[in-house]
């Protein structure tokens, strides 16, 4: 089913209680003291904004990377909304694992979840991730199709104007774009969609320059 952008922002922030909830909730399945990894397949890749110890590429099979979330604050505005990356359900993802040290995760986490669940936009999943020959168990932030900025199966022509003219607090939506194609290739990712979508977005600006 296909969506068109959002009207207004009508969605309030998780309070900070709903917010620490939300993560201890998430948190539950790691066991302290014992390795921690979170999978990264967008923003996170190319501005991590935490401390870690170990990076690598990984793969997780069950889910891949769609721009269907409708960014209203940081990648465009309620009136011009962006798009920005989910994990959505089906095929192959390829990104990166962030190893993150025991003794920090607490504090690192809080950061990360201020930044990716203040309006409760994923679904915190442990996923297997595939990093070489060894298979490590890693937080990844899936889609959450209840929340009110998921934007569904929508038209290419529809996601291509969005993320070629939306503009928010943190910059455009392209630049969003664009830094996950450039990153994805620094570290021999290949991924068709987002890439296709980039030449698209590009060319739509050009056009519009």
């Amino acid at each position: 089913m296909a969506h068109s952008p959002p009207g207004p922002l009508k969605a309030d922030p998780l309070t900070p209680t709903q917010l620490l909830a939300s993560l201890r909730e998430a948190l539950t399945p790691w066991e302290r003291g014992t390795p921690f990894w979170i999978f990264a397949y967008g923003s996170l890749m190319w501005n991590p904004s935490f401390t870690f110890d170990a990076r690598h590429v990984a793969t997780i099979r069950g889910y891949h990377r769609s721009f269907r979330v409708w960014s209203r604050i940081n990648r465009g505005t309620p009136d011009n909304p962006g798009l920005v990356l989910t994990l959505e359900r089906g095929g192959s993802c390829k990104g990166l694992v962030y190893g993150i040290a025991p003794d920090r995760v607490q504090e690192e986490m809080h950061g990360i979840w201020k930044r990716e669940m203040s309006y409760g936009s994923y679904c915190p999943k442990w996923i297997n991730c595939v990093v070489g020959a060894e298979t490590v168990r890693a937080l990844a932030f899936t889609v959450n199709r209840e929340c009110s900025g998921y934007a569904g199966e929508i038209p290419t022509e529809v996601m291509v104007n969005s993320i070629a003219s939306a503009r928010g607090r943190y910059g455009p939506a392209h630049d969003y774009l664009f830094k996950t194609t450039e990153t994805l290739h620094a570290h021999g990712i290949r991924d068709s969609r987002v890439e296709r979508l980039a030449d698209l977005v590009r060319a739509r600006m050009h056009k519009a320059a």
